[in-house]
């Protein structure tokens, strides 16, 4: 076992206003299965190259295993499939290998075929049993699932439960449930990793966006409140402090200014504790909400394209004989159109 710790790791692509992270740390651990997880565009391809050192970066990425990544690039698929296992893992023994392929339900005769030759299950398995036997190393799987039949995947599923030390990205939830023991989710704020398999972090995620958005309405319906109670106090305060000045016509002909002044200055007061509510309450309402995805419904909103006309008329007059057969029209034909015309009137079907 031994860690990769990453430490206030900041990377952001060159031209864009945005880092994709900013002062991430974290640490995994190397015998973990980790699912990794987050919407389209967060940083998961990112990330898994800044693992390989293929980025430059600020911050420090810390490991003593090397990292490969799957798909492995096969460079000259003529060979035969054994070749390529040795070139990977050279050290390996044939009954390693033999004993890798039986864990995937797989005849040791695809060794012996062209790399090229086999089907897209078989590279799938080749390469993922080369990297596994390759040794002191952390294996970066990327949607391995795609373009495998159920069965093959089934065998997949029962190799990698057997092995351990991985990331896989895959989109599909069901083979993460049945392969993973952690989660490392890219939110939009941060980076979060827990322990279990991709339904408890979805569950886990659910009641935290649920307690957040009835937080969040609670907040503002306090806010509202507050506003509308400071607003009314600080007028109570203002007319308090112009009553001061005003003379009263009762016997004592003077208001008692010294009272008006301190029931004022109480009132304002109250009203300055109600700000500092308002401001806290924004506070918090400002730390919530910041990883719950939303998704905006798309509007279409069609317009009329009026194709190129055949024929434009305009104040068309026909006359034949001496008689006005059409006076005054206007219209316009359009291909496709079906044109039925009459003594009095021409009518246009589409």
């Amino acid at each position: 076992m031994s860690l990769i710790s990453v430490n206030n790791l900041t990377f952001g692509y060159d031209g864009s206003l945005d880092n994709v992270f900013e002062s991430v740390s974290f640490n995994l651990d190397t015998d973990w299965k980790l699912g990794l997880i987050g919407r389209n565009g967060k940083g998961k391809t990112t990330f898994l190259k800044l693992l390989q050192g293929k980025y430059q970066y600020s911050g420090t990425i810390s490991k003593i295993v090397d990292v490969d990544y799957f798909p492995f690039e096969v460079k000259d698929k003529e060979k035969m499939s054994i070749e390529i296992v040795n070139d990977i893992a050279p050290s390996v023994e044939d009954w390693e290998i033999i004993k890798e392929l039986n864990l995937l339900n797989t005849d040791c005769e695809i060794l012996y075929r062209k790399f090229n030759l086999l089907s897209g299950g078989e590279q799938v398995k080749v390469l993922l049993i080369s990297l596994f036997l390759k040794g002191n190393n952390f294996l970066l799987i990327d949607e391995p699932t795609n373009h495998l039949d159920s069965e093959t995947r089934d065998n997949l599923v029962n190799y990698l439960n057997r092995k351990k030390g991985f990331i896989v990205v895959s989109h599909d939830r069901n083979f993460l449930d049945k392969v993973v023991d952690h989660i490392i989710s890219i939110n939009n704020t941060n980076i979060e990793i827990i322990q279990g398999n991709f339904s408890t972090w979805k569950e886990n995620k659910d009641r935290l966006d649920n307690f957040e958005l009835t937080q969040n309405e609670k907040l503002q319906k306090d806010i509202n409140r507050l506003e509308v109670a400071a607003k009314n106090t600080a007028n109570w305060s203002k007319e308090g402090e112009k009553s001061k000045y005003k003379t009263n016509n009762n016997a004592e002909g003077m208001i008692d200014r010294g009272y008006v002044g301190h029931k004022s200055a109480k009132i304002m007061k109250t009203s300055k504790v109600m700000e500092d509510r308002i401001s806290k309450a924004i506070e918090e309402k400002n730390s919530l909400l910041k990883n719950i995805d939303r998704s905006d419904s798309l509007k279409i909103i069609p317009i009329e394209s009026r194709k190129n006309p055949l024929i434009f008329a305009k104040d068309f007059q026909v006359e034949y004989g001496g008689n006005t057969i059409f006076s005054r029209i206007s219209f316009e034909v359009e291909n496709g159109d079906r044109i039925a015309i009459t003594r009095k009137k021409w009518y246009r079907k589409i």
